[in-house]
């Protein structure tokens, strides 16, 4: 896949930081005329030794108010992107479309009182970028924030989330966000332990947030898995809980990360 010049910018690496054995986030420099709404994606490329450019879309993980943006990826033994992407360091370059995508974003919602985030792997990316930005905070009573991944080494951002509150501008909502941990292989302290359309078919992840799924006041946004997505959406189908549209609003927004 090729791009003019005119559709993207080329930016340079400023970090690679491991943060499991499996994951990892990048950060690059920033177009100034590069704008976005917490939830999207951008289009990132590689350029190959023979010249040709491997594309590949990632979801930022930074705010829209950041002089940088922040990137998080899986390890794909064998993936063409990673792969090149492996070979990058410090200081080396990589092509960012001008142009921000996606529907992932809180104007999908035109009321609603409890936001839930339902992720799984990868998926948290656009969740942390959400949770950094203002808007979230203001519009919502209460967060909760479901992270689900198959081992407990794979759980990332721990630190930056658990901080969230502490900041200036946040200081004032300290006590909206719940983070709920899920951890489906293994054990793992204060994480609950099943796939999550279970948790909501069971009632655990009610309990354990305190709180119940209903269309009049749920807004749900679900990021990761195909699988997952389609599984949960009609587990909340059930519930009156509707794939929110432009001609039709409702409570679910979704984003298939694969």
């Amino acid at each position: 896949m090729t791009a003019s010049a005119e559709k993207f910018t080329r930016q340079t690496l400023l970090d690679v930081e491991p943060l499991t054995p499996s994951l990892f986030s990048l950060r690059t420099t920033r177009d100034p005329g590069f704008r976005f709404r917490s939830g999207q994606f951008a289009r990132l490329g590689v350029t190959k030794a023979d010249g040709s450019v491997v594309w590949r879309a990632y979801s930022m993980v930074s705010a829209p108010h950041d002089e940088h943006l922040d990137f998080f990826s899986i390890v794909v033994p064998g993936g063409e992107f990673t792969s090149e992407l492996s070979r990058l360091k410090t200081g080396d370059s990589l092509l960012i479309d001008r142009q921000s995508f996606g529907f992932l974003t809180l104007d999908r919602f035109a009321d609603g009182r409890d936001l839930w985030l339902l992720a799984t792997g990868t998926g948290i990316a656009p969740f942390v970028s959400i949770l950094q930005d203002f808007e979230a905070w203001e519009r919502f009573d209460s967060i909760k924030l479901v992270y689900s991944v198959r081992e407990a080494k794979e759980l990332a951002y721990l630190d930056l989330i658990a901080g969230l509150e502490q900041r200036d501008y946040l200081a004032e909502h300290a006590g909206k966000l719940q983070f709920i941990p899920v951890v489906t292989r293994e054990q793992h302290p204060g994480a609950l332990n099943d796939r999550i359309t279970t948790l909501i078919e069971n009632g655990e992840l009610e309990r354990a947030a305190g709180l119940a799924l209903t269309p009049e006041s749920s807004r749900v946004m679900l990021c990761g898995n195909p699988q997952m997505i389609d599984d949960t959406r009609q587990v909340l189908k059930q519930r009156g809980l509707n794939l929110s549209l432009s001609r039709r609003p409702g409570q679910v927004a979704v984003e298939n990360y694969w």
